[in-house]
């Protein structure tokens, strides 16, 4: 029929209009900025760096590897890879970004990059409130500015969070038990070998008396 597409929208509009005035669910505006709707778990906007502890230098779980800067379908990503190392979060020296830029002007939040991080180290952020009046240096994020806390993390995606720091615990605890046994291992080595020494020592022969 002619105009049932229309007749359907005015009859759905209808039903929030009335319906505003006995549930609250109908009551789909919202008055923004001073109200705001909660964000989902699930939703994303532009990638931040996740770091542990307090110090972002010393707590950033990149280690630069630049695979992120490579498959950036946009190429927003801007990585240079420091000279020296530091320990990561099993106590292993790795290099760090030196510099660590992403062109948020550029960046389409397809997430590849957070997908392909193997450090956990990259995570889609749900902040969207980044209006500015300079398009050029103000939309270009630093090192310093992509760096959140893991309790940051835990706030906005609780439940990949959780996760997250159930495996690097597990790879971690895995990595210790592995550095233990081997320290075992390396001791009673040379107890070993000085306990095979010893037996294998030949007594000496009492002297044979003469007449």
């Amino acid at each position: 029929m002619f105009g049932e597409g229309i007749i359907k929208g005015m009859a759905v509009t209808a039903r929030n209009f009335v319906g505003s005035y006995i549930s609250d669910e109908r009551l789909t505006t919202v008055q923004y900025p001073e109200e705001r709707l909660p964000q989902k778990e699930a939703a994303r906007n532009f990638p931040f760096l996740v770091f542990d502890g307090k110090d972002p230098h010393a707590g950033l779980r990149c280690v630069g590897c630049q695979i992120c800067e490579k498959e950036c379908p946009p190429q927003c990503i801007y990585i240079t890879k420091s000279k020296d190392k530091k320990p990561d979060y099993v106590g292993k020296p790795q290099l760090y970004p030196a510099v660590f830029d992403i062109d948020i002007s550029v960046c389409m939040s397809c997430q590849i990059c957070v997908e392909v991080c193997p450090f956990e180290a990259i995570k889609m952020d749900t902040e969207y409130e980044l209006s500015t009046d300079n398009r050029f240096d103000s939309l270009l994020f630093r090192k310093e500015d992509l760096a959140k806390t893991n309790e940051y993390f835990h706030k906005i995606h609780p439940t990949e969070a959780a996760e997250v720091d159930a495996r690097l615990a597990a790879e971690k605890a895995k990595v210790e038990a592995k550095a233990k046994a081997d320290a075992e291992a390396k001791a009673k080595t040379p107890a070993a070998a000085k306990a095979t020494a010893v037996g294998a020592t030949p007594l000496a022969s009492a002297p044979t008396l003469t007449k």
